[in-house]
Protein backbone atom coordinates (compact mmCIF):
# COMPACT_ATOMS: atom_id res chain seq x y z
CA UNK A 1 0.00 0.00 0.00
CA UNK A 2 1.44 3.72 -1.02
CA UNK A 3 -0.56 6.25 0.89
CA UNK A 4 -0.88 9.66 -0.13
CA UNK A 5 2.17 11.55 1.64
CA UNK A 6 1.45 13.52 4.25
CA UNK A 7 3.35 16.70 3.05
CA UNK A 8 1.90 19.36 0.47
CA UNK A 9 2.76 18.45 -3.08
CA UNK A 10 5.54 20.73 -3.50
CA UNK A 11 7.60 20.26 -0.35
CA UNK A 12 10.43 19.01 -1.97
CA UNK A 13 10.45 20.66 -4.92
CA UNK A 14 13.73 21.86 -6.24
CA UNK A 15 15.65 19.33 -3.94
CA UNK A 16 17.37 17.07 -5.88
CA UNK A 17 17.76 13.53 -3.06
CA UNK A 18 20.67 10.50 -3.71
CA UNK A 19 19.28 7.19 -2.13
CA UNK A 20 22.06 4.16 -1.90
CA UNK A 21 19.75 0.89 -2.46
CA UNK A 22 17.04 3.05 -3.90
CA UNK A 23 16.24 0.24 -6.27
CA UNK A 24 14.19 -1.99 -4.15
CA UNK A 25 12.40 -1.91 -0.56
CA UNK A 26 12.10 0.68 1.32
CA UNK A 27 14.90 2.98 -0.94
CA UNK A 28 11.94 2.78 -3.48
CA UNK A 29 9.35 3.63 -1.12
CA UNK A 30 11.09 6.43 -0.18
CA UNK A 31 12.46 7.75 -3.55
CA UNK A 32 8.77 7.54 -4.38
CA UNK A 33 7.49 9.80 -1.86
CA UNK A 34 10.09 11.91 -2.29
CA UNK A 35 8.85 12.23 -6.13
CA UNK A 36 5.61 12.60 -5.71
CA UNK A 37 6.44 15.83 -3.56
CA UNK A 38 8.86 17.25 -6.94
CA UNK A 39 12.42 15.79 -5.64
CA UNK A 40 14.59 14.70 -8.51
CA UNK A 41 16.33 11.73 -7.40
CA UNK A 42 18.91 9.71 -8.13
CA UNK A 43 19.15 6.06 -7.20
CA UNK A 44 22.74 4.19 -6.80
CA UNK A 45 23.23 0.35 -6.07
CA UNK A 46 25.37 -1.69 -7.40
CA UNK A 47 22.65 -3.88 -10.19
CA UNK A 48 22.40 -1.44 -12.68
CA UNK A 49 19.64 -3.18 -14.35
CA UNK A 50 17.64 -3.47 -11.25
CA UNK A 51 17.40 0.19 -11.21
CA UNK A 52 16.90 0.89 -14.52
CA UNK A 53 14.06 -0.92 -14.25
CA UNK A 54 12.60 0.96 -10.90
CA UNK A 55 13.85 4.05 -12.77
CA UNK A 56 11.50 3.73 -15.90
CA UNK A 57 8.34 2.83 -13.60
CA UNK A 58 8.93 5.79 -11.21
CA UNK A 59 8.60 8.07 -14.23
CA UNK A 60 6.07 6.13 -15.29
CA UNK A 61 4.16 6.24 -11.91
CA UNK A 62 5.27 10.14 -10.92
CA UNK A 63 6.62 11.87 -13.82
CA UNK A 64 9.36 12.74 -12.32
CA UNK A 65 13.25 12.77 -13.24
CA UNK A 66 15.40 9.62 -11.89
CA UNK A 67 19.09 8.59 -12.55
CA UNK A 68 19.67 5.51 -12.11
CA UNK A 69 23.85 4.76 -11.32
CA UNK A 70 25.56 1.54 -10.91
CA UNK A 71 27.75 2.11 -8.19
CA UNK A 72 29.82 -0.09 -5.21
CA UNK A 73 29.47 2.14 -2.36
CA UNK A 74 32.28 0.03 -0.50
CA UNK A 75 34.75 1.70 -2.87
CA UNK A 76 35.04 5.63 -2.24
CA UNK A 77 37.16 5.98 -6.17
CA UNK A 78 33.31 4.31 -7.35
CA UNK A 79 31.70 6.50 -4.96
CA UNK A 80 33.39 10.08 -6.55
CA UNK A 81 32.58 8.83 -10.50
CA UNK A 82 28.57 8.46 -9.41
CA UNK A 83 28.91 12.01 -7.44
CA UNK A 84 30.41 13.46 -11.34
CA UNK A 85 27.76 12.08 -12.96
CA UNK A 86 24.91 12.95 -10.71
CA UNK A 87 26.15 16.80 -10.26
CA UNK A 88 27.02 16.95 -14.45
CA UNK A 89 23.39 15.57 -14.58
CA UNK A 90 21.11 17.43 -11.93
CA UNK A 91 24.04 20.03 -11.33
CA UNK A 92 23.92 19.38 -7.74
CA UNK A 93 22.90 17.21 -5.06
CA UNK A 94 20.80 18.56 -1.43
CA UNK A 95 20.28 15.17 0.25
CA UNK A 96 21.98 11.61 0.78
CA UNK A 97 20.27 8.90 2.04
CA UNK A 98 22.45 6.40 3.27
CA UNK A 99 20.10 3.10 2.84
CA UNK A 100 22.04 0.68 1.04
CA UNK A 101 22.27 -2.01 3.63
CA UNK A 102 23.29 -6.30 4.42
CA UNK A 103 22.01 -8.60 7.28
CA UNK A 104 21.62 -12.28 8.03
CA UNK A 105 20.88 -14.16 11.01
CA UNK A 106 23.56 -16.77 12.39
CA UNK A 107 25.33 -17.15 15.61
CA UNK A 108 28.64 -15.19 15.78
CA UNK A 109 30.95 -18.10 15.81
CA UNK A 110 29.69 -19.49 12.86
CA UNK A 111 30.75 -16.69 10.81
CA UNK A 112 33.42 -16.46 8.32
CA UNK A 113 36.03 -12.89 8.54
CA UNK A 114 34.31 -12.43 5.35
CA UNK A 115 30.98 -12.81 6.39
CA UNK A 116 31.52 -9.99 8.83
CA UNK A 117 33.01 -8.25 6.28
CA UNK A 118 30.06 -7.97 3.63
CA UNK A 119 27.99 -6.12 5.77
CA UNK A 120 30.11 -3.58 7.78
CA UNK A 121 31.67 -2.79 4.19
CA UNK A 122 28.36 -1.95 2.63
CA UNK A 123 26.65 -0.34 5.70
CA UNK A 124 28.91 1.22 7.49
CA UNK A 125 32.12 1.60 5.28
CA UNK A 126 29.64 2.57 2.47
CA UNK A 127 27.70 5.42 4.25
CA UNK A 128 30.70 6.97 5.55
CA UNK A 129 32.26 6.63 2.07
CA UNK A 130 29.20 8.61 0.70
CA UNK A 131 29.22 10.72 3.46
CA UNK A 132 32.64 12.15 2.77
CA UNK A 133 32.20 12.10 -0.94
CA UNK A 134 29.07 14.35 -0.73
CA UNK A 135 30.23 16.49 2.71
CA UNK A 136 33.77 17.73 1.66
CA UNK A 137 31.62 18.81 -1.81
CA UNK A 138 28.80 20.67 0.11
CA UNK A 139 31.42 22.88 2.43
CA UNK A 140 33.27 23.35 -0.71
CA UNK A 141 30.80 24.52 -2.50
CA UNK A 142 28.85 26.26 0.73
CA UNK A 143 25.53 24.77 0.00
CA UNK A 144 23.54 24.00 2.63
CA UNK A 145 22.62 20.02 2.82
CA UNK A 146 20.74 16.79 4.40
CA UNK A 147 21.87 13.96 5.97
CA UNK A 148 19.38 10.80 6.41
CA UNK A 149 21.12 7.69 7.92
CA UNK A 150 18.40 4.30 7.96
CA UNK A 151 20.01 2.31 10.78
CA UNK A 152 17.93 0.40 13.49
CA UNK A 153 16.65 -0.16 16.73
CA UNK A 154 19.23 -2.41 17.81
CA UNK A 155 22.26 0.49 16.72
CA UNK A 156 22.07 1.33 20.59
CA UNK A 157 21.12 -1.74 22.14
CA UNK A 158 23.53 -4.44 20.32
CA UNK A 159 21.86 -7.87 19.22
CA UNK A 160 22.46 -11.07 18.89
CA UNK A 161 22.53 -13.35 15.99
CA UNK A 162 22.66 -10.11 14.10
CA UNK A 163 25.98 -8.97 15.33
CA UNK A 164 27.81 -7.49 12.31
CA UNK A 165 24.75 -5.40 11.08
CA UNK A 166 24.36 -4.11 14.99
CA UNK A 167 28.39 -3.25 14.85
CA UNK A 168 28.07 -1.55 11.34
CA UNK A 169 24.33 0.27 12.34
CA UNK A 170 26.27 1.60 15.63
CA UNK A 171 29.05 2.93 13.93
CA UNK A 172 26.24 5.28 11.41
CA UNK A 173 24.30 5.98 14.28
CA UNK A 174 27.72 7.40 15.93
CA UNK A 175 28.41 9.18 12.44
CA UNK A 176 24.88 10.36 12.54
CA UNK A 177 25.38 11.98 16.19
CA UNK A 178 29.00 13.32 15.61
CA UNK A 179 28.63 15.17 12.46
CA UNK A 180 25.13 16.96 13.64
CA UNK A 181 27.57 18.28 16.41
CA UNK A 182 30.39 19.15 13.93
CA UNK A 183 29.04 20.07 10.42
CA UNK A 184 25.95 21.97 11.95
CA UNK A 185 28.91 25.23 11.13
CA UNK A 186 28.22 24.33 7.61
CA UNK A 187 24.56 24.48 7.63
CA UNK A 188 24.81 19.80 7.19
CA UNK A 189 22.32 18.64 9.30
CA UNK A 190 22.39 14.98 9.95
CA UNK A 191 19.43 12.65 11.26
CA UNK A 192 18.73 9.03 11.16
CA UNK A 193 15.52 6.54 11.31
CA UNK A 194 15.19 3.49 13.12
CA UNK A 195 12.88 1.24 11.49
CA UNK A 196 11.60 -1.89 13.41
CA UNK A 197 10.16 -4.39 11.16
CA UNK A 198 8.63 -3.49 7.35
CA UNK A 199 8.61 -6.34 5.54
CA UNK A 200 10.76 -6.06 2.16
CA UNK A 201 11.19 -9.49 0.06
CA UNK A 202 14.85 -9.70 0.19
CA UNK A 203 15.25 -8.64 4.21
CA UNK A 204 12.32 -10.81 5.57
CA UNK A 205 13.46 -14.16 3.44
CA UNK A 206 17.40 -13.77 5.15
CA UNK A 207 16.25 -12.62 8.76
CA UNK A 208 12.83 -14.52 9.29
CA UNK A 209 13.22 -17.91 7.10
CA UNK A 210 9.79 -19.74 7.32
CA UNK A 211 11.14 -22.55 9.02
CA UNK A 212 12.30 -19.69 12.04
CA UNK A 213 9.26 -17.43 11.42
CA UNK A 214 6.49 -20.23 12.67
CA UNK A 215 8.56 -20.59 15.28
CA UNK A 216 9.48 -16.54 16.30
CA UNK A 217 6.82 -14.29 14.95
CA UNK A 218 7.90 -11.25 14.99
CA UNK A 219 4.68 -10.11 14.78
CA UNK A 220 4.28 -11.20 18.71
CA UNK A 221 7.20 -8.47 19.72
CA UNK A 222 5.11 -5.40 18.64
CA UNK A 223 2.60 -4.35 20.99
CA UNK A 224 0.85 -2.80 17.70
CA UNK A 225 0.30 -6.12 16.58
CA UNK A 226 1.71 -5.52 12.93
CA UNK A 227 4.21 -5.13 10.67
CA UNK A 228 5.40 -1.33 9.63
CA UNK A 229 4.01 -0.25 6.19
CA UNK A 230 6.35 1.46 4.13
CA UNK A 231 4.61 4.64 3.68
CA UNK A 232 5.09 5.28 6.84
CA UNK A 233 8.56 5.12 7.04
CA UNK A 234 8.69 7.09 3.54
CA UNK A 235 6.44 9.76 4.95
CA UNK A 236 8.85 10.33 8.34
CA UNK A 237 11.75 10.60 5.60
CA UNK A 238 10.07 13.29 3.87
CA UNK A 239 9.60 15.08 6.89
CA UNK A 240 13.47 15.17 7.96
CA UNK A 241 14.66 15.86 4.69
CA UNK A 242 12.37 18.87 4.06
CA UNK A 243 12.41 21.96 5.14
CA UNK A 244 10.03 21.55 7.85
CA UNK A 245 12.76 19.91 9.76
CA UNK A 246 15.27 22.96 9.09
CA UNK A 247 15.68 22.43 13.10
CA UNK A 248 16.28 19.06 13.76
CA UNK A 249 19.57 17.95 13.83
CA UNK A 250 21.39 14.80 15.55
CA UNK A 251 18.07 12.97 16.09
CA UNK A 252 17.25 9.06 15.57
CA UNK A 253 13.35 8.68 15.42
CA UNK A 254 12.17 5.29 16.60
CA UNK A 255 9.46 4.04 14.01
CA UNK A 256 8.72 0.45 14.84
CA UNK A 257 5.16 -0.03 16.70
CA UNK A 258 6.90 0.21 19.85
CA UNK A 259 8.87 -3.15 19.68
CA UNK A 260 12.18 -2.16 21.23
CA UNK A 261 10.52 -0.83 24.58
CA UNK A 262 8.15 -4.55 24.79
CA UNK A 263 11.48 -5.99 24.62
CA UNK A 264 13.70 -4.26 26.87
CA UNK A 265 10.61 -3.85 29.51
CA UNK A 266 11.24 -6.59 32.01
CA UNK A 267 7.44 -7.82 32.40
CA UNK A 268 6.49 -6.50 29.28
CA UNK A 269 6.05 -10.30 28.41
CA UNK A 270 3.37 -10.55 30.82
CA UNK A 271 0.65 -9.97 28.07
CA UNK A 272 0.28 -13.61 27.57
CA UNK A 273 -0.75 -14.49 30.74
CA UNK A 274 -4.75 -15.12 29.97
CA UNK A 275 -7.29 -13.58 32.26
CA UNK A 276 -7.86 -16.41 34.25
CA UNK A 277 -5.01 -16.75 35.66
CA UNK A 278 -5.17 -12.88 36.70
CA UNK A 279 -8.08 -13.92 38.00
CA UNK A 280 -6.76 -16.33 40.51
CA UNK A 281 -3.71 -14.01 41.21
CA UNK A 282 -5.84 -11.22 42.23
CA UNK A 283 -7.82 -13.76 45.11
CA UNK A 284 -4.93 -15.50 46.13
CA UNK A 285 -3.76 -11.52 47.23
CA UNK A 286 -6.68 -10.54 48.09
CA UNK A 287 -6.93 -13.59 50.48
CA UNK A 288 -3.43 -12.28 52.01
CA UNK A 289 -4.83 -8.65 52.78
Amino acid sequence: MQAAPMLRADALQGKTILVTGGGTGLGKSMVTCFQQLGAQVVICSRKLEVLELTARKLREETGGEVLPLGCDIRYYNEVEDMLQAALKHFGKIDVLVNNAAANFVSPTERLSHKAFDVVTDIVLKGSYNCTLALGKHWISQKQPATILNIITTYASTGSGYVVPSACAKAGVLALTRSLAAEWAKYNIRSNAIAPGPFPTEGAMSRLFPPQLAQQLDPVKRIPLKRFGEHHELANLATYLVSDYAAFVNGEVITIDGGEWLYGAGEFNYFDQIPDELWDALEQQRKSKE
